[in-house]
């Protein structure tokens, strides 16, 4: 890990972090909410200038950012204190951080798909050599679910295939206008670092990048990332992938560094490329897992804006309080653990 490498994650997580607290501000700004302070860091300013009720500062330490909104902390009298403005602009606000995240990594597949030569499809155009799952699968097919889940782009082929343990899928293709389940169809398995993956060994049938498919492909993309995200979150959940497979600060950094070490074997084109697409998996992951109904979390808070709207009264200021700030220790807990495991396997 060099000091390339460092330098470019900061930069990363920076954008990252601007992007979602940016995003927060805008929506409150938008909804009258009185933002006092759009700050990029933590710990001591060193940079700040105020326009209008707002100061906007650069802080010392580069991990995280905030955006202080009026009555978010403590009671306020303020008519454009956050907990005085409609309840479904409050909501509006909160998703606000999660969406732009999102339209980040919309924006940055859309860089993407405008790189690539051809835009693959659900479709099989030819098999390798050694392939086995020609046994079942036909040239042409269109291949609408795997395993069960419905399936619209190669990524998300891509993705079920990659979820697989034992290198066999029932897959349900449309051949000659005819739906049919293919079961049991069976691929090779490749191991990487004692985990074993599904080999694909069929090629799908690209189509021109054009202006009309551009946005649609990097649409679609986003859908299957976020798919992607909540999949790997339902796994660690229910056990399908272990603990010591979750990253943390260092364990994102080290994948950056591989991602354009990879690519800058070739090229500086490919380097910053895959550093684009890990990039968009990142900030997509940001969005999705800051929308948790979990405590600190954006989620959480707009479960007690759910509460709130089913009872009609906001839940107790100093209660919420309580459970944010428990909240947010698991969290910082779970970085220290994660980066703890991301130590040892540096060694």
């Amino acid at each position: 890990m060099n000091v390339m490498t460092i330098l470019v994650a900061f930069l990363a997580f920076s954008l990252l972090i601007f992007v979602h607290e940016l995003g927060h501000c805008i929506t409150a700004k938008l909804s009258g909410i009185q933002v006092n302070e759009f700050a990029l860091g933590m710990g001591p300013k060193i940079f700040s200038f105020r326009r209008g009720d707002t100061v906007y500062a650069l802080r010392l330490f580069p991990i995280g950012g905030f955006c202080a909104m009026e009555g978010t902390d403590e009671e306020s009298s303020n008519p454009r204190a956050f907990g005085k403005v409609k309840l479904w602009k409050r909501a509006v606000t909160l998703v606000g951080g999660s969406a732009m995240n999102l339209i980040l990594g919309f924006v940055l597949l859309v860089i993407l798909t405008a790189n690539l030569n051809l835009i693959g499809t659900n479709q099989v155009n030819r098999f390798h050599e050694a392939a086995t799952s020609n046994q079942w699968l036909q040239e042409l097919d269109v291949i609408t679910r795997v395993n069960g889940s419905r399936v619209r782009t190669a990524n998300d082929i891509l993705y079920e295939f990659s979820r697989s343990r034992d290198g066999v899928a029932d897959i349900e293709v449309v051949r000659d206008g005819e739906r049919i389940l293919l079961t049991g169809v069976t691929f090779q398995m490749h191991e990487i670092e004692g985990v074993s993956f599904m080999v694909r060994d069929f090629v799908f049938v690209g189509v021109p990048v054009t202006a009309g498919n551009l946005l649609t492909n990097a649409f679609n993309w986003t859908i299957s990332v976020i798919r992607m995200v909540w999949g790997s979150l339902v796994d660690l959940a229910t056990g399908r992938y272990g603990f010591h497979q979750m990253s943390g600060p260092i364990g994102v950094t080290g994948a950056i560094g591989e991602a354009m070490a990879s690519g800058l074997e070739t090229s500086i084109r490919d380097g910053i490329i895959n550093l684009l697409y890990l990039v968009s998996v990142i900030t997509v992951n940001l969005g999705v897992f800051n929308l948790l109904p979990f405590p600190a979390l954006d989620g959480g808070r707009l479960l007690f804006l759910g509460i709130e709207g089913v009872f009609r009264r906001p839940v107790p200021a100093k209660f919420e309080a309580i459970v944010n700030t428990a909240g947010f220790f698991l969290l910082i807990g779970l970085i220290i653990m994660v980066t703890v495991n991301d130590v040892f396997r540096l060694f």
